[in-house]
């Protein structure tokens, strides 16, 4: 059952390639957690005036955010590379049946990030679906763009 959620959404993402996260040389970035509190707030804001959920954070979520946000900047674009086993690790870890991320670049505030989110169908989606959990990394690349994965499972 797992497996199967993870197939059908994973086939719906744009990048899909193997490269491995070992791979690369990857330095671990430093959060902007002003960004990243404002982006959660203002999707469960989002959320609440549809009449949905608002989604609670998941450490664990988090640290697989985080990890991808740095594997993004080490590669200098947005992707959802290796998004199969994020999810998987994350279902292991929580129990999770169903994880979904949405991420982005070359937004300068989480206002834009989220309008930005909201104006793609994909992405709308994700974030009003049925989920209960989420985490939000954001993180600057040497050249001060800010990076964002959001995770979000239930």
């Amino acid at each position: 059952m797992h497996l199967v959620a993870f197939a059908v959404f994973t086939c719906t993402l744009a990048s899909c390639t193997k490269e491995s996260e070992a791979a690369l040389n990857i330095a671990e970035s430093e959060n902007v957690t002003e960004v990243e509190q404002e982006l959660l707030n203002t999707v469960n804001d989002h959320r609440i005036s549809l009449g949905k959920n608002g989604l609670q954070f998941n450490s664990a979520a988090y640290r697989h955010a985080n990890a991808h946000t740095d594997y993004m900047i080490a590669k200098g674009a947005i992707n959802h590379d290796n998004f199969t086993a994020r999810a998987t690790d994350i279902s292991a870890e929580t129990d999770a049946v169903f994880v979904a991320e949405n991420v982005a670049k070359d937004y300068s505030t989480a206002t834009q990030a989220f309008q930005g989110w909201l104006a793609s169908t994909k992405h709308k989606r994700t974030m009003e679906d049925d989920f209960t959990y989420t985490a939000v990394s954001v993180k600057k690349d040497a050249d001060g763009k800010l990076y964002f994965t959001q995770i979000f499972y239930r």
